[in-house]
């Protein structure tokens, strides 16, 4: 009986001879669902592309968790038996102490603001970001110069504006260390570096804005050398998505006079933004879904019209009203299942090919990114499956209980 069910399904979606246009309205049907899972499935994963490449670009150049001391100076006394107490924590897989300040940098008559950062010229262990690790296998250096200058490197679209070349003297102005003169004026500490070379990221703020010099330089630009202090601990631990609880361990073991920032406190609304946006891109394009079952309502009633004397003879000749029902339900399933497919096979493949040849660009100081990154997620895949099968079938319920219905003599008269 199943095979005769499927069989009816299959003739009921084809044309009849003499016209081609339940044939056409069927192909509408179906392009309408796959034309909406494809959408669905570019986006999606265009969506999580962003949210992945934004979070590895920022985690790439700051730390899983911060380590600051209260205050209104934002200074860490005693830093290295905080140190210590902060590598006890079984999260934490490496640790080490920063600094990080606002100066302006003047060359040739030109001043630009950056955000200076102090690491250690050498990290030892694990490092704390990529950044740092990059400075641990010799990617870039923060060794000697030949000047006898303590050494600067400089994001590229930084150095691309200022025109700075590996080996020129730069004039870096602490915004933070201002000293009186004896006559009552202001003016800031300065100091002279020597640029040791230039860095990508990938992230336009980063490398418009960051430079990074060594702990000592910028211990001394700021004034709080001879204090040995530092802005505090930068702290990487083993789990990203763990960063919340293992701050909290790291709170317990530093003890008070210490608050902990995580990076999914600090980039949260950033984050929640982009969840929210994939939300509401996620709904408008599943409406599309909703308008091809719409066809597929259209399809499935106008088979039943059509083939109303047909349905009457099939039940006069025995056919139950629960077989008349799987039939049209079969009819709609097929337009789902066929749809859902070709939908998925066309999006993972329009996803590809974005990834692979990144040809669509957008402008990088708006978002951050030079082109549209894709990632796929199976479990999204699997959502959108499920859903638009879900529609699909939902669909079919109204015209397979309009044909279930039909009485076997009404229908054999019917014209």
């Amino acid at each position: 009986m199943r095979r005769l069910d499927w069989y009816i399904a299959r003739r009921y979606l084809a044309a009849r001879k003499r016209g081609r246009f339940l044939s056409l309205i069927t192909w509408i049907a179906l392009g309408g669902v796959t034309l909406g899972v494809m959408a669905l499935v570019i986006v999606i994963s265009v969506m999580n592309g962003m949210q992945e490449e934004l979070r590895a670009k920022i985690l790439g150049s700051n730390p899983h968790v911060l380590v600051l001391q209260t205050g209104t100076s934002l200074r860490m006394d005693g830093w290295e038996q905080v140190l210590e107490r902060v590598r006890t924590v079984d999260a934490v897989v490496g640790a080490a102490p920063f600094v990080v300040t606002s100066v302006g940098i003047q060359r040739a008559g030109y001043a630009q603001t950056a955000d200076l950062y102090g690491v250690l010229p050498q990290p030892e262990g694990v490092p704390v970001t990529d950044f740092e690790r990059d400075l641990q296998d010799g990617v870039y250096s923060l060794g000697p110069t030949g000047s006898g200058y303590p050494p600067v490197l400089v994001g590229s679209l930084l150095a691309q504006r200022m025109q700075l070349f590996k080996g020129d003297t730069l004039v870096l102005v602490s915004l933070e260390n201002v000293n009186e003169s004896p006559m009552g004026g202001l003016y800031p500490t300065v100091r002279q570096f020597e640029m040791a070379g230039s860095f990508t990221t990938g992230m336009y703020e980063y490398d418009l804005r960051n430079i990074y010099t060594t702990l000592a330089a910028a211990q001394d630009l700021l004034g709080i050398a001879g204090e040995n202090q530092v802005g505090g601990i930068a702290v990487r631990v083993e789990d990203l998505w763990e960063a919340d609880a293992a701050g909290r361990e790291i709170r317990a073991a530093v003890g008070p006079g210490h608050f902990i920032e995580s990076w999914m406190t600090t980039n949260r609304s950033f984050f929640s933004a982009l969840k929210l946006e994939e939300l509401a891109m996620g709904v408008i394009l599943g409406l599309i879904i909703v308008v091809a079952a719409f066809n597929v309502v259209s399809t499935l009633v106008m088979v039943v019209v059509d083939r109303t004397r047909e349905i009457g003879i099939l039940k006069s000749m025995g056919m139950t009203d629960r077989a008349i029902l799987r039939v049209f339900r079969l009819q709609g399933l097929w337009i789902g299942m066929i749809g859902t497919s070709l939908g998925v096979a066309l999006g993972l493949v329009m996803a590809w090919a974005l990834d692979r040849y990144q040809f669509i660009s957008i402008p990088a100081d708006l978002y951050y990114l030079d082109h549209l990154p894709v990632a796929v997620d199976l479990l999204d895949v699997a959502t959108i499956i499920v859903v638009s099968m879900g529609i699909t079938f939902l669909a079919t319920l109204y015209p397979a209980s309009r044909a279930a219905g039909l009485r076997p003599v009404e229908a054999i008269r019917h014209e």
